[in-house]
């Protein structure tokens, strides 16, 4: 399957390349990073997580893109569409690098995912799943409209569940 690019004012999400690794690798090895996703990632564990990003696409038609800023060239971060398996329906997700927070970027890359799985997928009901304690993670959704439904537990950690207005 080939994966879409697809552009904002000031990323790009794009497939993740071989060349991406080692940022990831260190984003997702980072405690403040994955704070309210999941215990920190070894080199071996983010390898298994990378490529499952990149086999999300094959395996359900969407996933994850890379966030690169235009600007710069450089990888930030991750954001797309996901649904795990177990997951309680199709989310919206992101995680970017400490230097590439508080600019927007989160908001941005979101409402692109958001856009692409409302007018290519047509899918609806779209979720996030957010720690209670993630307030950064909180206000993007709520920027996008999204409002709390409900809390579940996630792979044995409490999450709450926000749904996004369709269009």
């Amino acid at each position: 399957m080939e994966i879409p690019t697809l552009r904002t004012d000031r990323l790009l999400l794009r497939p993740f390349r071989s060349d991406d690794f080692d940022t990831y690798a260190a984003m997702n090895a980072d405690p403040e990073v994955m704070r309210y996703i999941e215990p920190v990632q070894d080199r071996v564990t983010a390898f298994r997580s990378f490529c499952a990003a990149i086999g999300h696409w094959t395996a359900r038609g969407f996933g994850p893109w890379a966030v690169e800023e235009r600007e710069s060239g450089r990888l930030v971060g991750r954001a797309g569409v996901l649904r795990w398996e177990g997951w309680p329906g199709i989310e919206v997700g992101y995680s970017l690098l400490p230097s590439a927070w508080g600019k927007g970027y989160a908001t941005e890359a979101a409402r692109r995912a958001l856009r692409y799985a409302h007018e290519v997928l047509g899918a609806r009901g779209l979720i996030s799943l957010i720690d209670a304690q993630n307030a950064p993670s909180i206000r993007v959704a709520e920027r996008l409209g999204a409002r709390w439904e409900r809390d579940a537990v996630l792979k044995e950690h409490q999450v709450r569940v926000y749904v996004h207005p369709d269009p």
